[in-house]
């Protein structure tokens, strides 16, 4: 008796080492998709800030490009490892890819195009033709979403600034409203959070965002054009104390 109590509790660990040594392997391989991801969103992003009144049409459509190529290329990778699998356990492995970079730069290009913000459901239906649909597929959830969403207002603020400094003062302003109207909803939704400490702390950093964008609204309104930058100069940011960002 003792010999197959000692026998089956040995199989019992030496499936569970196996599963251990599985999920470790899937961990790095996400992790490598995520960075993929990371990295291939983030020229999307600077794709974006290229755009001005005069190349708006062919910056975007060549940022669309770009992302459904992330989409395609890494995202797909990432479901394809993921779907069927207890895929919250990876969180952790995969989030900042989506969350802080993909989400950041599809929303960037939706409301660059449409001037409208692409919601949770969207997303996630953008994922759903990656999956097998025998298998429970990868969904983006609310948290990341929003952690997503509250970068994404750092990079409208980044992008209203370029555009005041090229003198498109009312498309700054609509900027300035969206990201107000986001910051607005949101001050409802993440004190009612539960495990929101990273948003709560995103959520000064947006409003830090707002602040930026409207100040510098508000010194264009009474200063003239004389507060606008030179074109072209790298001084266009740091003059309105925003980081400079490598376009």
């Amino acid at each position: 008796m003792a010999t197959e109590a000692e026998s089956s509790l040995k199989d019992a660990f030496g499936k569970y080492a196996d599963y251990l040594n599985n999920l470790n392997d899937k961990r790095e391989r996400v992790v490598k998709a995520s960075r993929d991801i990371t990295m291939s969103s983030k020229k999307v992003i600077f794709q974006v800030h290229r755009m001005s009144k005069y190349n708006k049409e062919e910056v975007l459509e060549k940022a669309e490009k770009d992302l459904a190529a992330v989409t395609n290329q890494y995202v797909s990778r990432l479901v394809k490892e993921l779907q069927g699998s207890d895929f919250w356990k990876l969180r952790r492995a995969y989030s900042p890819g989506v969350v802080q970079e993909y989400v950041e730069a599809a929303t960037l290009c939706k409301f660059c195009k449409t001037g409208t913000l692409l919601n949770l459901d969207e997303m996630n239906a953008t994922l759903f033709p990656l999956s097998d649909p025998s298998q429970e597929p990868l969904q983006i959830n609310v948290l990341d979403y929003l952690l997503g969403l509250a970068d994404l207002t750092g990079e409208l603020m980044r992008l209203a600034i370029g555009r005041i400094s090229d003198g498109e003062l009312e498309y700054a302003e609509k900027i300035c409203k969206f990201v107000r109207e986001i910051h607005r909803k949101l001050t409802l939704v993440v004190p009612l959070m539960d495990d929101s400490d990273d948003m709560k702390k995103k959520m000064d950093t947006m409003l830090q965002s707002v602040m930026k964008i409207e100040n510098t609204c508000y010194s264009v309104h009474v200063r003239g054009s004389e507060y606008i930058p030179t074109l072209g100069s790298r001084d266009r940011f740091s003059l309105m104390g925003v980081p400079d960002i490598e376009l």
